[in-house]
């Protein structure tokens, strides 16, 4: 796995905050104003090493890359931004291996392929509109909460990219962090 960049953003500044319950005595008090974070901003790009065709348990790589990042949020939002149409990220389950075995069975299923298929698009080969769908079918976007310097996941949830061509190429995946 390959780190292409990272920046991160962090200030503090005093902010007047006034809401429609303020008495309006106190509007114009020094006192009345607080020190409030400002967002703070992270980002990085990762390379993800060619995965065989199928769905892959993610979510330990890219947190080892983003953990110096992330450890600095107490609360936020991570925003993971897959740069392909061939392959997918979901959530989903991390423990038992036979659930992603099984979701690439059911895709294999519902989007057909071959010589009998009847997709248009075969120039890159006659996996590749099937990946398509299967991409759009999923998504190349997620969004998870961040809680305390960790991404804020249930028990069983974990990180899948799902690979859809039958010739993987290297994947890149852009994580976004933003909170305070």
């Amino acid at each position: 796995m390959q780190i292409c960049s990272s920046v991160c953003l962090t200030a503090k500044v005093r902010v007047r905050v006034q809401s429609l319950h303020t008495n309006s005595t106190t509007v114009n008090d020094p006192s009345s104003i607080a020190a409030v974070p400002v967002p703070k901003w992270s980002q990085k790009t990762i390379i993800l090493p060619p995965l065989k065709r199928g769905c892959h348990l993610i979510t330990s790589k890219i947190v080892k890359e983003i953990q110096p990042d992330l450890s600095a949020f107490q609360c936020g939002l991570a925003h993971f931004f897959l740069h392909h149409t061939s392959a997918s990220l979901t959530i989903n389950e991390n423990y038992d291996y036979d659930v992603r075995d099984d979701t690439e069975t059911f895709l294999n299923r519902i989007v057909p392929e071959g010589p009998s298929a009847p997709w248009k698009h075969t120039l890159e080969g006659p996996d590749d509109m099937p990946a398509h769908i299967k991409s759009s079918m999923f998504g190349c976007a997620l969004m998870i909460p961040i809680s305390t310097g960790k991404l804020n996941m249930g028990t069983w949830q974990g990180i899948w990219l799902c690979e859809h061509r039958d010739y993987p190429t290297a994947r890149t995946l852009v994580v976004t962090l933003n909170g305070i």
